[in-house]
């Protein structure tokens, strides 16, 4: 009877996604229905009145509005333009060399974001016009931005991996830590990208003007201060100096310590960080705290149990099983948001993964980068919707013909990560010497 009653909250749930009811509601609604059929309405109340305010209390949370407030500051005090200016000079010269520069610069913005959307609209401003200028194909251009916002979500600090930590009750230092050789390595992979398609096509991405190596080491020498924020903050966590919370605190306010000695923090400057930090961490919570109603109703509906006795009951290796269920992310993907999609879904397999004895860090790690490929895939590909707002005279269908080649490397990156785990995992096993 659980079973049957948690099968059709399910049903529900995508009935009312297929409504564009907002997915937090939808999760909240639909958990709470479901609950309130097998506990009864009152108990199932009382839960998720418990459930409600144990997310907002919890200390580990404040890392997300802290991290948020981080990015905030970061992207309205100049420091994007700073970190693509040095990119743009040491590797602008090249073939594709504003592209690359964009992908580099991306890499290095998500160290003091966490966020893709935001990544990819704050670099949007900065690159767009300058490849535009030197005549780079409209593909390259919103294609290379789409898909470095990407990355945003999984060099750390990554608001998506805080989340999966909460949610599985795994490290979020770990999953830091192993988020950023992947993270790294993403980036290498988009530049190559960029270089083999310019090489194929050099009309695609001409060479931008040398810089002298005074310039380079002037552009170089303003961003000392974003790099020492990052190497803190990381390196903190790394050597066990302080906790991932404690992290976000120190970055919230190294950034505001950046941008204020810098004469760009402003009242206003600071009151609109304050509020999107408001409305983003409002907006996390919401479908966090959907994600948990719902992950109440497959504990009471036995839907977690049947499925995992299922699952243990395939003639299949694990390997084969875990192939699967990245297989079933790639679709989902392609029609939810990233974060919905693992605060939906991570509940559900995460049992199911630890129980075939795979490590929760690297598995953690790779569902983030295959959300990341869900971002620039169609229909939906939240990221390339961000750079057909910013770029309203490029067409979709020029965007999603840019981010084709960098959805090839994404998956090539997947699949390396899947076969070799320690890509994920030599990081985190090495940090633990220092703890």
């Amino acid at each position: 009877m659980g079973i049957s009653i948690g099968l059709m909250a399910f049903a529900g749930l995508f009935v009312m996604l297929v409504l564009t009811v907002p997915i937090g509601f939808a999760m909240a609604l639909a958990g709470l229905a479901g609950t309130a059929a097998i506990i009864g309405l009152n108990p199932s109340i009382a839960l998720f009145a418990t459930t409600v305010y144990e997310t907002t209390v919890t200390y580990d949370l404040s890392i997300v509005p802290l991290f948020v407030l981080m990015g905030a500051v970061a992207a309205r005090s100049g420091l994007s333009r700073e970190l693509y200016d040095v990119f743009n000079a040491w590797l602008g010269t090249f073939r594709g060399g504003l592209a690359i520069a964009t992908i580099g610069a991306c890499g290095a913005f998500s160290a003091i974001c966490g966020s893709s959307l935001a990544t990819a609209a704050t670099m949007s401003k900065v690159a767009l016009p300058e490849m535009k200028r030197l005549g780079y194909a409209d593909s390259l251009a919103t294609g290379a931005v789409a898909s470095g916002g990407v990355i945003g979500i999984l060099i750390p600090p990554s608001v998506i991996l805080v989340l999966y930590g909460i949610l599985t009750e795994t490290s979020i230092g770990d999953l830091f830590i192993a988020g950023v050789l992947p993270g790294l390595l993403t980036v290498l992979v988009f530049m190559l990208v960029i270089a083999i398609v310019t090489r194929w096509n050099a009309e695609l991405g001409p060479a931008g003007p040398k810089h002298s190596m005074a310039e380079k080491l002037a552009a170089l020498g303003r961003t000392w201060a974003i790099l020492l924020l990052f190497v803190i903050v990381i390196g903190g966590i790394y050597f066990g100096v302080f906790t991932p919370t404690e992290a976000a605190g120190i970055g919230a306010v190294g950034a505001i310590g950046i941008a204020a000695m810098r004469g760009r923090l402003t009242l206003p400057t600071l009151k609109d960080a304050l509020l999107e930090t408001v409305q983003t961490s409002a907006m996390i919570f919401t479908v966090l705290i959907g994600a948990l109603t719902l992950n109440n109703l497959t504990i009471f509906s036995g839907l977690a149990g049947a499925l995992g006795g299922f699952v243990s009951g395939l003639d299949m290796t694990p390997m084969a099983i875990m192939a699967i269920i990245l297989l079933i992310y790639l679709v989902l993907g392609c029609f939810l948001d990233a974060l919905a999609m693992i605060l939906l879904t991570v509940p559900i397999f995460f049992p199911i993964v630890t129980g075939l004895g795979f490590d929760p860090v690297w598995f953690g790690v790779i569902v983030v980068m295959v959300a990341e490929l869900g971002l620039i895939t169609p229909p939906i590909g939240m990221n390339v919707f961000v750079i057909k707002g910013m770029a309203p005279d490029v067409s979709l269908s020029a965007i999603y013909a840019g981010v084709l080649p960098f959805v090839a490397g994404q998956i090539l990156l997947i699949v390396l990560v899947f076969l070799l785990p320690d890509l994920a995992l030599w990081l985190p096993e090495t940090a633990k010497s220092f703890r």
